[in-house]
């Protein structure tokens, strides 16, 4: 799928790429898409969540330099392209080293950077905010870009409510935690860019919170 620009300011924007391919843990392999964004203008950008195919990742990149790959969390599915691009571009990865028992299932030498509450990082004209949201992992972080209006929460919080706790090293409690104090604290109109499927709003979110339940296992 071609890339699609989903947000933007000034020459910055933020560019939707969906790949697709498996999801693997605690025995079990399932089939998905997973939503790739490109944060920069038209001389330098950042990927977040290098996921299953390098090819259109780096189509959607073109001549730009790549100046990191952030990772929201380390499930195979969201790195599994992370050593393709940086063969291509020699980008750092970054991760929270929470995740790191995640990581090293798939690739025998460590992220380059770690990722900490608090962390910024620049790409063209905008800030990224670094929001580590335990529960989906305990690693899982969120990315905010206060100029752009929009938080990508990879698999933190969906259109829908909380990301998946049924498996090993998630928790349904640490995660509803962490949307209810560090994400809805967001101003109700932030965009929720998702890891997978549709966007959503912080809004839309904190108004069906009551409809949550508690997966089975979970």
């Amino acid at each position: 799928m071609a890339a699609e620009i989903v947000a933007g300011h000034g020459d910055t924007t933020i560019e939707r790429v969906i790949t697709s391919g498996t999801f693997s843990l605690d025995g079990g392999t399932w089939d998905v898409d997973n939503n790739v964004w490109i944060i920069g203008d038209d001389k330098e950008c950042v990927i977040v969540d290098a996921a299953h195919d390098a090819a259109p990742i780096l189509d959607a990149v073109g001549g730009r330099t790549v100046k990191a790959v952030l990772c929201t969390h380390a499930h195979d599915d969201h790195i599994t392209a992370v050593g393709e691009v940086f063969d291509a571009t020699k980008a750092p990865s970054y991760l929270h080293p929470s995740d790191r028992m995640l990581w090293d299932r798939v690739y025998s030498v460590g992220p380059d950077h770690e990722l900490s509450d608090g962390d910024r990082i620049e790409v063209g004209e905008v800030t990224i905010e670094v929001i580590h949201t335990p529960g989906h992992s305990p690693g899982a972080v969120c990315l905010r870009i206060p100029t752009l209006g929009v938080v990508l929460t990879g698999d933190t919080l969906f259109d829908g409510g909380p990301g998946a706790t049924g498996r090993s090293f998630s928790s349904y409690d640490t995660i509803t935690d962490s949307i209810r104090t560090k994400l809805f604290a967001l101003p109700a109109e932030t965009i929720v860019l998702t890891g997978h499927g549709d966007s959503t709003t912080i809004g839309e979110e904190a108004a069906r919170q009551d409809e949550w339940e508690r997966p089975e296992g979970a």
